[in-house]
């Protein structure tokens, strides 16, 4: 039960981490006028979503369930979980470091430390789950 409730926890936040980086990309674009987006990367995501945040990696493409790996087996799963961590924290480093707006950066830093948090959460989990695999049958 305990790696339940850390799994829940940790999921729960990444919902609102989402929520956080619309918020910030809302908040960049909302009163852009047409001549400062036009030209740029973000003018695409404009032809298709107008201002509205819609979930893409920097390249445009869609978010999609795919992109969620998923065994039958826990131990790949949580280790498959760390990976995502450590790659979502390199990805926040190189935000920060183009970043030239002090809120944005800050708000990056927090969610990238929150991800360090995430990946020891998930690596505590992993023992738990290994501890019970080492008790008893666990699939």
């Amino acid at each position: 039960m305990q790696a339940k409730g850390i799994l829940t926890d940790i999921g729960t936040e990444e919902l609102a981490h989402w929520e956080m980086i619309a918020t910030i990309m809302w908040k960049l674009v909302k009163d852009a006028p047409l001549c400062k987006i036009k030209g740029t990367p973000f003018e695409a995501h404009f032809i298709s979503h107008g201002r509205s945040p819609f979930p893409h990696n920097a390249a445009g493409v869609p978010w999609t369930a795919t992109f969620i790996q998923s065994k039958e087996d826990p131990i790949a799963n949580l280790h498959e979980d760390m990976a995502a961590e450590q790659k979502a924290r390199a990805t926040y480093d190189k935000l920060i470091q183009v970043s030239d707006d002090p809120g944005v950066t800050d708000a990056l830093r927090f969610l990238r430390e929150r991800e360090v948090v995430h990946f020891q959460r998930f690596g505590e989990t992993l023992r738990i789950v290994e501890e019970y695999k080492g008790s008893k049958k666990y699939h």
